[in-house]
């Protein structure tokens, strides 16, 4: 406290000459607005600004701040890091992020109290850090803000308001759970404030907690292609599948193909016959009882538990002076399941590992067939003992400080302010159910029968201790394998991460001089911004020794130089045909360490003709900058889910000649089929590569990302029907230079169906069978996106009366376009109307209050859309039709949701509050989309959106003031 004395001490001094000169005067509150650092006391906007009260909040039924912006009709269908994502391996997983109009959660700027909130080392926001028991209100501007707020404000800026003070504490406790019972949901917060106007202090704790909703529990999520379809969604076999193997090393696709006697279906329960007799085998063909149903063990939402402690602190100072500062502390733990490994011989081609000639449970071994007689096999089998599981533990801390103040100069009102803002994010990612390469290697290599009966490594004349090797009978499926085996060959993977934005920030904002029509406001600031951030993976998961596929650490940063101007000029007001005309100009120049510079500029107006309306618009230029993890990226290799358009029977080259010449160019056999890795054909869905791709490098040429930003609407209160408000704003946003992680899907269709070559030069097919053996995706500039619509707002205060006061409230979001090209040259791709690109979303809400009692009843309505037929004949409602990826689309119905929430006020301070969201029950249904089959779809584990209510959700919450 000392220190900050002296601090305030000092700038006092510094601002006392000027201070002489100013005169006292009493003036309303001058704010601040979102979108604006000019404060003002007229709160009205030349930007669309959407406010969500902590009543609404409270009335959604939900506990982050995440799930309550992405219900808004104007943001984004598909989430970045869906909940239901969890084949991905992302360290954001588990946390919740918002999205503005489909451009991405990277390209949307999160603020709390005008200020920066943490990123992610790949410059991703965790919304559910901010504690909502803290929430006054969130405001978010529909507009570019680039020049107001530099890189991210693309598709918009989300600014968290959090209360200014509290007199008293206040305890809620929240707990809610899917009709079925599960996906059970917990909420604690501890809120608790005093002061008076010289300081005042909040607390705040809470700790929330989801549990996981299981695949394998509905029936229409237990395959991953629906309950029609289940075979179609089939994987590898958990039962050992044998092949021979040729002299370089591949698989020999001209002799046997078998695999082992068992019970049991694709459940992978049963029992397996003795996998040293070769009579135990039978010829495999993909029939569903040798497949595996990897959406049994799958998670289709994944748990959460975070715990967060909050305090903000104000004290006042001498010369209208305060210093203002919060601290926050959140500790995300999250975790998620997927299938056991689908393991075989090449599963890193640099470290092929085979059942040795001599491995005692070779079935054409030596020890079998007879000395010299032996052969090594190339094996495939799904460790479904032991399934993928990742823990994920993250760590956030915030800390800023302000100091401000107010002066007048020349009688008009100033203020000025000078912060520090500090954000870190560090973590650690530990998954178990991977295997140890070289110990799988000894484990199926050379083995033997001992004296003692025990199988040991090695051979008789050379053993290899116990102690040191166990062999793996990994033919023989889940019943032949043993607990030391398992521990013999898994291993245990590891991963830290972190990244850390400190900036420095100064602002000053005030009134130049009165015009005729009113003061001419003006706010500049300076900010300096240091960004940094790693992921390193641990050793043995570099080496490319282990199932975990190998990956490169990531490492890096940059500092950022800004300063920015902006200026409100009143043009005319109170004269006929201009109750108010206003200009607005801003402009940010940005100098950055890793790319240079760059200067991006708005305009906006105000005009109100008469009193009623309000018309407005804007013209903004954006940009983003390339982050730590898009430039330094290290990049691993993944098993990609991808739809080959190269395929004969579902893919666009079965009726596009174009694309069907492009493949047959690149040597693909006109009778061509994807495989999935049961070796069985995939639907117009896809299915999981067969060899491990690579994804995610970073580009050290990265440039930022350019936008352009047009917005014009109006706002009508007409006086003679009091309380409604009516508000239409057209939007029009640009990107390009844009930067974007490839999707193999992407990379293929724009390959053979968009027929460019840059994208072509990625690939690789076997030139026998025409599968991809090859594909990398990384980070580059590509290409301009644009989305263009209109958002509606309707609210209606109707007048009081008997039964109530009674409040209707609508928000609308029309898509007329959007569109994306990969490249300057290419043609334009639009993708309005298919998944997650709903051309109409709407909500429209009932608010009723009486005495103690209050009420709020909600709808929420998503268009139909076009997705991927199963095929070309099967659940295909427009075959021959055009979409995005080529032809043939399925047409998925519009849909419906109910929500209710009923609260009552108790005589001591308390509030009891029920709901029920989906109140009616509307069922999921199939969208092939959303599966992670076509372009990483929300859903890993099914072909339903995870986003969209999959049950009833009852919900009670109690609040009480004290």
């Amino acid at each position: 406290m000392h220190q900050r004395t002296k601090i305030a001490v000092a700038v006092a001094l510094a601002l006392n000459s000027i201070a002489a000169f100013a005169q006292q005067a009493d003036a309303p509150q001058r704010v601040e607005i979102t979108g604006s650092r000019i404060r003002a006391v007229d709160t009205e906007t030349a930007q669309p600004i959407l406010k969500i009260s902590q009543a609404q909040i409270q009335a959604a039924g939900l506990i982050t701040v995440g799930d309550i912006l992405n219900q808004m009709t104007s943001a984004g269908g598909d989430p970045a890091f869906s909940k239901g994502s969890s084949l991905s391996s992302n360290r954001e997983t588990g946390g919740q992020y918002a999205d503005m109009r489909n451009l991405g959660s990277q390209r949307l700027l999160v603020l709390v109290n005008g200020k920066r909130w943490t990123q992610s080392v790949d410059g991703f926001t965790d919304m559910s850090t901010i504690p909502t028991s803290m929430i006054d209100r969130l405001e978010v501007l529909k507009d570019g803000a680039s020049a107001i707020y530099g890189s991210d404000a693309i598709a918009g800026v989300i600014n968290v308001i959090l209360k200014k003070s509290m007199e008293g504490g206040n305890l809620s406790i929240y707990a809610g759970k899917n009709e079925k019972g599960d996906g059970q949901a917990k909420d604690f917060s501890l809120t608790y404030g005093a002061g008076n106007d010289k300081a005042s202090l909040m607390f705040g704790l809470t700790h929330s907690l989801t549990d996981p909703v299981w695949a394998k529990e509905r029936e229409i999520t237990r395959f991953s292609k629906g309950p029609d379809h289940h075979k179609s969604g089939l994987g590898t076999s958990p039962w050992g599948r044998i092949r021979p193997v040729n002299p370089d090393g591949s698989v020999n696709t001209d002799g046997f193909n078998h695999i082992l006697n068992h019970t049991g279906s694709y459940d992978g329960v049963g029992v397996g016959a003795d996998s040293r007799n070769p009579a135990n085998y039978h010829p495999y063909t993909g029939a569903e009882q040798d497949a595996f149903n990897s959406a049994s063990q799958m998670m289709y939402i994944m748990p959460n538990k975070l715990t967060s402690i909050f305090t903000k602190g104000t004290i006042q100072l001498p010369m209208d002076m305060r210093f203002t500062t919060t601290a926050m502390y959140a500790k995300r733990d999250s975790s998620r399941q997927v299938a056991g490994y689908p393991l075989s011989s090449g599963t890193q081609a640099t470290y092929p590992v085979y059942l040795d000639k001599d491995s005692y449970f070779n079935p054409y071994g030596n020890q079998v067939a007879g000395a010299g007689k032996g052969q090594d096999l190339f094996f495939y089998r799904r460790t479904v003992d032991v399934p993928r599981v990742s823990e994920n533990s993250n760590q956030t801390l915030h800390i800023d400080a302000t100091l401000e103040g107010e002066l007048n100069l020349r009688g008009l009102p100033w203020n000025w302010s000078v912060g520090y803002n500090h954000s870190a994010i560090n973590g650690t990612n530990v998954n178990t159910g991977n295997l140890n390469l070289p110990n799988l290697k000894k484990a199926v290599g050379p083995s033997f029968r001992n004296p003692a009966g025990v199988i040991q490594c090695g051979t008789a004349a050379s053993p290899i201790p116990l102690a040191e090797c166990t062999p793996f009978d990994i033919v023989g499926g889940p019943s032949a394998a043993t607990p030391a085996a398992l521990n013999y060959v898994m291993s245990t993977g590891q991963a830290t991460y972190g990244s850390t934005v400190n900036s420095a920030t100064a602002d000053l904002s005030g009134e130049l001089f009165t015009l005729p029509a009113g003061a001419l406001g003006v706010a500049g600031g300076i900010e300096r911004r240091e960004v940094r951030g790693y992921d390193r993976l641990g050793q043995f998961e570099q080496s490319g020794l282990s199932t975990d596929l190998a990956g490169l650490s990531t490492s890096g940063g940059y500092t950022v130089k800004e300063a920015y101007l902006e200026a409100n000029i009143p043009l005319l007001k109170g004269v006929p045909f201009a109750e108010l005309l206003s200009v607005d100009f801003a402009s940010r120049y940005s100098d950055y360490s890793n790319f240079g510079t760059t200067t991006n500029n708005k305009a906006s107006f105000m005009w109100k003709p008469v009193k009623d309306m309000l018309v407005r618009g804007t013209i903004a230029e954006g940009f983003r900058a390339p982050t730590v993890g898009d430039t330094f990226g290290g990049g691993s290799q993944s098993y990609d889910d991808y739809a080959d358009p190269c395929d004969s029977k579902d893919g666009d080259a079965a009726s596009s000649p174009a694309t069907a010449a492009r493949c047959a160019a690149a040597g693909v056999p006109a009778t061509y089929r994807q495989l999935n890795q049961a070796g069985q054909p995939v639907g117009s869905g896809g299915g999981q590569s067969t060899v491990p791709f690579m994804s995610g490098a970073g580009n050290a040429d990265l440039k930022p990302e350019t936008a352009l930003t047009r917005t014009l609407g109006f706002v009508y209160n007409p006086s003679f029907v009091p309380g409604l408000t009516i508000g239409l704003d057209w939007f029009y946003i640009k990107i390009s230079n844009r930067i974007n992680a490839v999707e193999s899907t992407y990379t293929a269709n724009q390959c053979y169906v968009s027929g460019v070559q840059s994208f072509c030069d990625k690939i690789k097919r076997d030139p026998v069978s025409g599968m991809i053996t090859s594909l990398s995706h990384g980070n580059a500039n590509m290409g301009q996106l644009s989305t263009e619509g209109a958002d509606l707002a309707l609210s209606y205060r109707l007048p009081k009366n008997a039964y109530g006061q009674f409040n209707l409230r609508s928000e609308s979001t029309y898509v007329a376009s959007f569109k994306e090209k990969s490249t300057d040259d290419a043609d334009w791709i639009g993708y309005a109307g298919e998944f997650a690109n709903n051309r109409l979303k709407s909500s429209l809400s009932l608010d009723w209050s009486l005495g103690n009692w209050a009420a709020t009843f909600t709808t929420r309505y998503y268009s139909a859309l076009r997705g991927h037929c199963f095929s070309a004949t099967v659940e295909c409602s427009n075959p021959g039709a055009k979409a995005s990826w080529g032809t043939n689309y399925n047409k998925v119905k519009a849909t419906t949701y109910s929500d209710l929430n009923v609260s009552y006020k108790t005589s001591w301070k308390g509030q009891i509050m029920v709901g029920a969201n989906n109140l009616f029950n509307k069922k999921p249904v199939i969208n092939y989309d959303a599966g992670s089959g076509v372009d990483s779809g929300p859903s890993s584990s099914s072909s339903v959106d995870p986003n969209l209510p999959i049950d009833r959700f009852f919900y009670a919450r109690y609040n009480q003031s004290f």
